[in-house]
């Protein structure tokens, strides 16, 4: 289990377009997954980086796209400034009888050293993929759908 990557999949009653800009759409993204993001393309070799505090330490966010398939796929890579590791994120979207199923897969996280850095450990990381996945980013997006139907 432990070099295995991270795998949270859910479904959405909204349509993969939708679910598609709140993922790559830097102004739908603040709303429900980094309030601090500055800037966000989903373009390869687009790179960013923005700062995010968490049990009174700030971590600085780089990110470097990897992949894009519109409506289909977006990863990049994941990093920490002054911490160790590198992972890749990766989030797919397939259209489902009941909207979207999102399958989001985060590699490497255990480069992070999570036994040294203890707020970088894996469980942190289900747990943070279960909130955004499970609560903000399908709440965002279904509240989204109802909104326009």
């Amino acid at each position: 289990m432990k070099n295995e990557p991270i795998v949270v999949e859910r479904t959405c009653h909204a349509p993969v377009e939708t679910v598609w800009e709140a993922i790559t759409d830097v102004e739908k993204m603040r709303q429900w997954y980094f309030p601090s993001l500055e800037e966000f393309e989903p373009e390869v070799g687009f790179e960013t980086r923005f700062d995010v505090g968490h049990n009174d330490k700030l971590f600085v966010h780089i990110w470097k796209i990897r992949e894009v398939e519109p409506f289909k796929k977006v990863s990049y890579e994941w990093r920490f400034g002054g911490y160790p590791g590198d992972s890749v994120v990766s989030w797919e979207l397939f259209p489902d009888d009941e909207g979207a199923r999102i399958v989001l897969t985060h590699a490497g996280v255990e480069t992070f050293r999570g036994d040294l850095h203890p707020d970088l450990a894996v469980h942190n990381f289900i747990a943070g993929w279960t909130d955004f996945l499970g609560t903000k980013l399908k709440g965002f997006v279904e509240e989204e759908t109802e909104a326009e139907n």
